[in-house]
């Protein structure tokens, strides 16, 4: 259950981004297309996020360091513009144009996944 909320987070994440940030774009031909090439890109991005971070981080643990932390940016930026790669090869209609706009769009997914989860909790409490 946990999984499919933190999915449904990134969707809206990713859809917000799509409507704030001019150069991420998603063209799908009806209003249910364009749900599902929501969810599929964000799926893209979250096992994206869980594989090549962790290991971007322990790599460029010095870049880190030295740049106190404002290399997280740029990796998030090219993690985001591999998601466009990933999407477009799967013939998905969403687009990040440049770097620019996936340095934008990383930091706008960010901020808006960590106010709806502040929002919406990963897991339902059983109390």
């Amino acid at each position: 259950m946990g999984f499919l909320i933190r999915l449904a987070i990134t969707a809206v994440a990713l859809w917000v981004t799509t409507l704030i940030v001019p150069g991420v774009d998603v063209h799908g031909r009806s209003g249910g297309n364009t749900v599902l090439t929501l969810i599929v890109v964000a799926l893209i991005f979250g096992v994206i996020n869980a594989v090549l971070k962790p290991i971007i981080r322990v790599v460029g643990c010095v870049f880190y360091l030295l740049t106190l932390g404002l290399f997280a940016l740029v990796v998030n930026a090219l993690l985001f513009l591999l998601t466009d790669r990933i999407a477009r090869g799967l013939d998905l209609p969403f687009q990040v144009d440049g770097f620019w706009a996936a340095f934008w769009g990383a930091i706008v997914m960010t901020v808006v996944t960590w106010l709806i989860s502040v929002i919406v909790p990963d897991r339902l409490d059983s109390r």
